[in-house]
């Protein structure tokens, strides 16, 4: 989604909120694996976010479209979730089950190919929506076990924003007040997960 030509600057910075919370989280749950793979995790992550605000802030200061910045959100967000929920259920189980990743390496090839043949990255929306789920009930599932229903909460909130926003920011044409709207609880989902991974971070011991 490109950003229309009255997109104030404010929103545009705004929008770097999230990102940052959601890179800060993901580091955190480092504590859980010891993985340093946890780290590049979080980059990709935060690389996809920090392309597509970095659009947005361009449009917005009066420069020029900018689509393969907007078009890194997803595939980087595909392969930064997919690649945190591996770690955690390797650090979970103590190994890396075939019964992930081929099916992972065969939807992230499915999706990718169709964004490719269909000149859009939305497809690999799907693709992300299944990963951050898969990490998100992870999570939840750690934190029942561990009697911290704060942090379930939170998650549990994080992703019911995801499953509105996803599909809805994909959407063109969007009003300046329906960003702010959305960017608004995109950023109190953030801070949700955030806590939660502070929380679940906070009671595993460093490896």
């Amino acid at each position: 989604m490109s950003a229309p030509a009255d997109y104030p600057l404010a929103l545009a910075v705004e929008d770097f909120a999230p990102v940052l919370l959601t890179t800060c989280g993901v580091l955190l749950l480092r504590r859980l694996t010891g993985s340093g793979w946890v780290v590049l995790a979080a980059a990709l992550i935060g690389a996809g976010g920090f392309a597509k605000a970095t659009a947005k802030l361009v449009v917005a200061a009066g420069g020029p479209d900018l689509p393969l910045l907007h078009g890194m959100l997803f595939p980087l967000l595909t392969l930064g979730f997919a690649l945190l929920y591996a770690e955690l259920t390797r650090a979970a189980t103590g190994r890396l089950s075939r019964g992930f990743i081929i099916p992972a390496v065969a939807l992230i090839a499915a999706c990718a190919v169709t964004s490719i043949l269909a000149a859009d990255t939305l497809p690999m929306l799907v693709s992300t929506t299944v990963f951050a789920t898969l990490t998100g009930l992870h999570l939840i599932r750690l934190a029942r076990r561990r009697g911290d229903t704060v942090s379930a909460a939170l998650i549990v909130t994080e992703l019911l924003t995801f499953f509105v926003l996803g599909p809805l920011g994909a959407r063109p044409d969007q009003t300046v007040a329906l960003q702010w709207t959305e960017q608004l609880c995109n950023t109190a989902a953030q801070t949700a997960f955030l806590i939660a991974a502070y929380r679940l971070a906070g009671a595993s011991r460093p490896r």
